[in-house]
């Protein structure tokens, strides 16, 4: 198995683990004045995940997919 595959898989795993965030399930605290933390959390998660889909899309396409 490759190396950068065995980090990928790292990354999803951790990715799931962090999608429940319990610890701001009870916080008022408001980023910005006006967003609750929680909704914050999940737009920087929603990118970061975005940021992962994107790279696995890159290195895993198959290249005989592709039509030039």
């Amino acid at each position: 198995m490759n190396p950068f595959n065995k980090w990928i898989w790292l990354a999803i795993a951790g990715l799931l683990l962090l999608h429940h965030d319990f610890w701001f399930w009870e916080n008022d605290y408001l980023v910005g004045g006006f967003m609750p933390i929680g909704l914050a959390y999940h737009v920087v998660y929603s990118i970061v995940v975005t940021i992962t889909w994107v790279i696995l899309t890159f290195k895993f396409w198959p290249q005989d997919l592709i039509q030039e």
